[in-house]
């Protein structure tokens, strides 16, 4: 994968400034060493960072290759007017024939993209229908490749999500079942509860019973008549005038 191209204009963050400028300056004195030592080319590089500090790099001596520089920069600014002319209409052609081009480009791209689709098929010779033909028989292979791969996928994605709700699923069967028995276990304290109080009372009951019976014999009076003379014992209510009287 390429790397992205960067945005060319001044670095606002002054770290980041001078971080480039350290890493773009060696590099480009780097590459004037290797033109000089390649091409056997006397270079000059001349370098001025934001804070006023000199850099350099010269092949040779540099006051020489600045002295040579001054002699033929004149040169360079007295050239014919013709040989300026012929230099500008070059510069004009240039970019005209890349814009032919690449008009000529995308005519050709639409005209593919037409025949693909069944049309303008009129000019074209039988070997070139039998090339079209392949093309569009390989385009359709690999869609169909394509769509089996995604469906494949999807199966797979599928049976995953099957899987994880399989194992939801019985967790949640475990708890269920897990919170029966502790039902179960609370329903049966519960049921040992009532009957503990239950034979609680009836013990309570047949032993005031035996007791009762008991002391009857002892008093030569039978159970029956002394559970009567209990009775007898207790307060009367008496409803008169609708006034309670006791007894």
């Amino acid at each position: 994968m390429g790397r992205g191209k960067i945005e060319i204009k001044k670095i606002e963050n002054v770290n980041s400034r001078q971080v480039t400028f350290s890493k773009r300056r060696g590099g480009l004195l780097k590459k004037a060493n290797e033109l000089a030592v390649l091409c056997d080319a006397q270079v000059a590089v001349i370098i001025f960072s934001g804070t006023g500090k000199l850099y350099e790099f010269a092949s040779s001596c540099m006051a020489q290759i600045l002295a040579r520089y001054n002699q033929n920069r004149g040169r360079l600014q007295l050239a014919p007017a013709d040989e300026q002319a012929d230099n500008q209409v070059i510069l004009h052609e240039q970019p005209a024939a890349e814009i032919d081009a690449l008009k000529h480009e995308i005519e050709e791209l639409h005209l593919m993209n037409k025949r693909m689709m069944g049309k303008e098929l009129d000019e074209l010779t039988y070997n070139e229908l039998h090339k079209l033909e392949h093309q569009l028989t390989d385009g359709l292979l690999s869609i169909k490749d394509r769509k089996e791969k995604l469906i494949l996928e999807q199966m797979e994605r599928s049976k995953q999500q099957e899987k994880k709700f399989a194992l939801q699923n019985e967790a949640l069967l475990e708890k269920i079942e897990e919170l029966r028995q502790q039902t179960r276990i609370s329903s049966n304290i519960e049921n040992r509860l009532s009957l503990s109080n239950l034979s609680s009372s009836s013990m309570h009951d047949w032993r005031f019973k035996e007791v009762t019976s008991d002391t009857s014999l002892r008093l030569g009076i039978s159970p029956v008549t002394a559970i009567a003379s209990e009775a007898t014992k207790m307060p009367k209510l008496e409803k008169s005038d609708n006034v309670m009287h006791l007894d």
